[in-house]
């Protein structure tokens, strides 16, 4: 027969589906994988990003191949600057799996759980490896749906002493700490929120620096989620010297970062460079983790769910 069936899994079955201790050590292998230089296992390109002016937004392509396993992926994903206060979604995201050999979509699945989690997994993995071990203060700048998702697997598997948050609304930081399963304390500005913080996450809409590396102790850890456009920043240039800089991929955030691109820092590893022990963890630093996002991750959270999906 030549039928060729199309898989659909929506949301709560990809969130029924994935889990941080399967996705994580997944994500661990295809970022050491991606920074292997002389291998082709895996080709990705920058993410091909079409601005939406009228709506102040972008729809993002991001494919994929991972010729080892077997994985074909590309993700959709649009994503807007949303005015305060507004009511709709600020990303939206929809992943396809291929069948490499013969071309065809054999799954359409929800992107935004895939997205969400991901990414909150790639920044867990960065503070594994960078954070300083006896870390007890975490503070998530921002109270999104990504606050929500580092703030799951961060207190999964990490004890924190202390859980810090912050949004421009107060209301809004309230309601997030409401929805929160552990004790978190809201704090009024982000100064309050970052001093003597061990690890900081960024996960705003800011397009200027909201974060200032005065306000930020030495050895602390950042991993930096928001501003994915070379003009948007999270981080101020103060921050950003006197860290030692790694992101998931240099090509993406030389073109994508403004963060990186602004400041003109150097680069001092991609995070898979670490995975694979060809550059040192600097923990006994400052760190900052620049997290853009990449379609390798997309499709090895893909891979899992549809792995998953086949032994139901």
């Amino acid at each position: 027969c030549n039928c060729i069936h199309l898989l659909i899994i929506w949301e709560h079955e990809v969130r029924r589906l994935l889990h941080y201790g399967e996705l994580i050590p997944r994500l661990e292998t295809a970022l050491g994988k991606f920074s292997k230089r002389n291998s082709a296992e895996v080709i990705q390109p920058v993410r091909t990003t079409v601005p939406l002016q009228k709506h102040s937004g972008f729809l993002g392509v991001m494919p994929c191949y991972m010729e080892n396993d077997g994985i074909l992926c590309t993700k959709l994903v649009s994503f807007y600057k949303r005015p305060a206060g507004s009511t709709l979604p600020s990303t939206q995201a929809t992943v396809m799996l291929l069948d490499p050999e013969y071309g065809n979509v054999k799954a359409v699945m929800d992107g935004e759980v895939i997205t969400f989690m991901r990414t909150a997994a790639v920044s867990a993995i960065s503070a594994k490896l960078l954070m300083r071990p006896d870390a007890e203060v975490l503070t998530i700048l921002g109270t999104g749906k990504q606050a929500k998702s580092h703030y799951n697997v961060f207190t999964e598997i990490f004890q924190f002493k202390e859980v810090r948050v912050w949004s421009r609304s107060v209301d809004r930081a309230d309601t997030f700490a409401g929805s929160l399963n552990g004790p978190v304390t809201v704090c009024k500005s982000v100064e309050e929120a970052v001093k003597g913080a061990d690890i900081i996450v960024t996960v705003t809409r800011s397009t200027e620096p909201v974060l200032f590396g005065q306000w930020v102790k030495p050895g602390a850890h950042v991993t930096a989620v928001g501003a994915c456009r070379p003009d948007w920043r999270e981080l101020d240039d103060t921050l950003m010297k006197q860290a030692v800089v790694y992101v998931d991929s240099r090509e993406s955030a030389m073109t994508e970062s403004g963060d990186i691109i602004l400041s003109g820092v150097e680069i001092f590893a991609e995070i898979g460079d670490v995975i694979n022990g060809t550059k040192p963890a600097c923990r006994e630093k400052t760190t900052v983790f620049k997290s853009l996002g990449l379609g390798v991750e997309d499709a090895a959270s893909a891979q899992l769910v549809y792995d998953k999906w086949k032994q139901c």
